[in-house]
């Protein structure tokens, strides 16, 4: 019988583990951000100012997204990074600039709106060049957000002091892992039912995509798994957990069968910062949708201060 809260899931921190992101924030850098951004009345309203934003991020691709901020309200306002999960677009989150806050969803490369360059598909994604974590598809898909944090430092109109990050599955997995690789910038974060977390693990509890797509991976390169191990590591969020400093809220569905719970408990226990764990029971991947938003949005709102 399974028992999700104590069940050992464990990953192997590659010894040179920080110096590779630091290499790979490093590149970044080399490339302007050049951020642009297009008012588009046509999805504006009385209370929320709708852009559409493109940005230069890893390798020099440009990355779209669609960036929002409160019409009336005096700045700087407290921002959010939204991150989409793996098959999923982002929305345009006017519901969180309604909230008082300059809102920022990210595509990253693969996305419709940033599939120009790079477009492994879905599934895809996940095993795209998974021999190598040099080349690994996840590696730009990465800090394609980080870079959306660059461009929130950018806006005058920010509070370079409030910025946090919000998501779940992909969006709670790649939330983890910017609030690692920016500890000196994010404020909080929030992260449903976190995807990439235990990545070698969860094909052993789950044949739900996208983490099949590593078992047919396998099935079909078996020679190959020594490397795959090796490549995910680096991408894990077990091994990025103990570095992320800001207040982290972790909410999980007991009954996911998509991004298995005992995955989420891992992630908890990995957490060093201050933390907040809320399970749902009977839940599957939606982890407590809809009603585990209003804890979500209370939990930002008492660490980024809407309105302040």
């Amino acid at each position: 019988m399974r028992d999700p809260e104590n069940a050992v899931v464990e990953v192997e921190l590659p010894a040179d583990f920080d110096e590779f992101w630091a290499a790979g924030l490093a590149e970044c850098a080399t490339y302007p951000l050049d951020p642009v951004l297009t008012e588009l009345p046509a999805l504006s309203t009385d209370k929320v100012i709708v852009y559409d934003l493109r940005y230069t991020s890893y390798g020099g691709l440009r990355i779209a997204g669609w960036y929002t901020v409160p019409r009336g309200l005096p700045a700087p306002y407290p921002a959010l990074v939204t991150i989409p999960g793996y098959i999923s677009e982002p929305t345009v989150p006017k519901e969180w600039s309604e909230l008082g806050y300059a809102a920022l969803a990210v595509a990253p490369r693969g996305k419709l709106r940033s599939n120009d360059v790079f477009n492994p598909g879905y599934p895809g994604l996940l095993t795209h060049n998974i021999v190598d974590h040099h080349t690994y598809g996840y590696r730009g898909f990465y800090l394609d957000v980080v870079r959306a944090v660059d461009v929130l430092l950018d806006r005058p109109e920010v509070d370079a002091e409030r910025i946090g990050l919000q998501g779940s599955s992909q969006g709670g997995g790649l939330g983890l892992s910017t609030a690692a690789l920016r500890p000196d910038v994010i404020a909080c974060v929030a992260a449903g039912a976190p995807y990439l977390c235990g990545i070698m693990t969860a094909p052993t509890l789950t044949r739900s995509y996208p983490y099949e797509e590593i078992n047919e991976y396998l099935r079909a390169h078996p020679k190959d798994a020594d490397r795959v191990r090796e490549t995910v590591a680096y991408y894990d969020g077990l091994n990025f957990a103990p570095r992320v400093q800001a207040p982290t809220l972790l909410y999980l569905g007991l009954e996911d069968d998509v991004c298995p719970p005992e995955t989420g408990f891992a992630v908890h226990r990995a957490l060093r910062c201050e933390k907040q764990l809320h399970t749902f029971p009977h839940c599957a991947h939606h982890a407590g949708l809809p009603d585990v938003m209003r804890i979500v949005e209370d939990f930002l709102a008492d660490h980024l201060k809407p309105g302040r």
